[in-house]
């Protein structure tokens, strides 16, 4: 049977946030414990704007440049886990997560994954709807205007005529 990396992490990361809070905590301090599991929840969330904002921008790009930002789309993932682990109360965590923030340590993560990623592209050049390119079939039946005509209908409640919705006969007023 193959061992599962996730139930071990699972258990493994919590005892080891535990035994750092209580190592941490006994040196330091309760308050100052806590002051600084804050202190890195709030530098997570700025290093996560500030870099998230930065890939955005390489990710256009890479796109402008008519090229797959599949490097770009890497170093996105791992930025939302180093958000997510820093965001996440612990002293483990909060150094994995700023580990993430190394551009540098994500270009090694990157070299050890890229052949195993595949990125799939869709062109937008084929979806253009010009003469005779095939209609999506979601039902909607598009016509020109030579091609319907209307014809009221007085007895239609959406005709305007009042006096039908108030009960009395259009030719015929009581």
């Amino acid at each position: 049977m193959r061992f599962s990396l996730i139930p071990f992490l699972l258990l493994v990361v919590p005892l080891a946030e535990i035994a750092a809070f209580v190592v941490i905590g006994g040196q330091i301090g309760v308050w100052a414990t806590l002051g600084m599991v804050l202190l890195t929840a709030a530098i997570g969330s700025v290093l996560l704007r500030w870099q998230g904002i930065g890939l955005f921008n390489r990710i256009n790009a890479e796109m402008q440049a008519n090229r797959v930002p599949g490097r770009e789309l890497v170093h996105g993932v791992m930025i939302l886990v180093a958000g997510v682990l820093l965001l996440t109360p612990g002293f483990v965590t909060d150094t994995l997560g700023f580990l993430l923030f190394v551009p540098a340590l994500r270009d090694a993560v990157w070299r050890l994954v890229r052949n195993r990623i595949v990125v799939t592209t869709m062109s937008a050049r084929g979806s253009g709807r010009g003469p005779g390119s095939p209609r999506p079939d979601d039902g909607v039946v598009d016509l020109d205007a030579d091609e319907f005509e209307r014809h009221p209908d007085h007895s239609s409640p959406w005709s305007g005529d009042q006096d039908r919705l108030s009960g009395k006969d259009r030719d015929n007023h009581d």
